[in-house]
């Protein structure tokens, strides 16, 4: 029988893996990993100000990382090259975030655990905001999957059809600040992009559809959680990085099996 932690480890990530897949498909898609970066980063300010102002860390977390992607949002359209403003915005968060919580005195705080993610130290409430926060991303994907699918395909198309490429961009967007908020706690904030981005792509030659490739992504991320955990378990490696290390692997053999059957 397994230990406590290790079933709610096992939960918390099949949970962040099935939140993270159908919206990596959209990142994939769109061009936007580096998007996903700055979101990412500017979770760890968040965290800084949650325990600052003894607040919840996922509520902290979700309020800056959507700040964060908001902001680039509005200041993309603007005269801003995206990559220059990604770069810029992403990083002084990350550095914002590190300098606050050195400020932070009476309160222990594990920054690996943050950056990498502790996803051994997950609490049952922990595990019920992921599985919530999943959940909402989830509805929130299917009820807007054929607007999003739309504006992502062609933004003309959309108009044409009375959907609002923008407001499709906010709820992208929000869903993004969800999953970094719920996932920093099991991959850590530098590798919360990887674990959206590196499923879908591992689905991408194997699907022939968009809702093909959500449903495979969301297998192969839930397959590299539970083979990453395992792994971890047997090798006494950080369990964030395994997981992700193991995701690369997938993605490595999807390829690489797609591009000989083609051959």
């Amino acid at each position: 029988m397994l230990d406590d932690f290790l079933i709610r480890a096992t939960l918390a990530g099949v949970g962040v893996a099935l939140a993270a897949a159908p919206l990596g498909c959209f990142v994939v898609w769109r061009r936007m990993a580096y998007f996903g970066d700055a979101t990412a980063h500017a979770a760890i300010l968040g965290v800084a100000l949650s325990l600052a102002l003894s607040t919840s860390v996922f509520a902290g977390a979700l309020a800056v990382a959507l700040i964060m992607a908001l902001t680039v949002s509005t200041l993309s359209g603007r005269g801003y090259a995206m990559d220059t403003l990604l770069g810029v915005l992403a990083h002084s968060a990350l550095a914002f975030g590190l300098v606050a919580v050195s400020f932070l005195h009476g309160v222990r705080v594990d920054l690996n655990a943050y950056l990498f993610g502790d996803i051994l130290a997950v609490s049952t409430t922990d595990l019920a905001v992921i599985w919530a926060g999943a959940a909402l991303v989830g509805v929130l994907t299917i009820w807007r999957w054929s607007a999003l699918l739309t504006a992502t395909l062609n933004p003309d198309l959309a108009y044409a059809s009375g959907i609002d490429p923008k407001r499709e961009q906010l709820v992208l967007t929000l869903g993004l600040a969800i999953v970094v908020a719920v996932a920093i706690k099991v991959v850590g904030a530098l590798l919360i992009v990887a674990l959206l981005i590196i499923p879908a792509a591992s689905a991408r030659p194997l699907s022939r559809t968009p809702e093909a490739m959500a449903l495979i992504a969301a297998l192969i991320g839930g397959l590299s959680a539970l083979a990453g955990l395992r792994a971890s378990f047997l090798w006494d490696t950080p369990t964030g990085p395994t997981i992700v290390c193991v995701a690369a692997v997938i993605f490595l053999l999807t390829n690489l099996s797609a591009r000989f059957l083609r051959v």
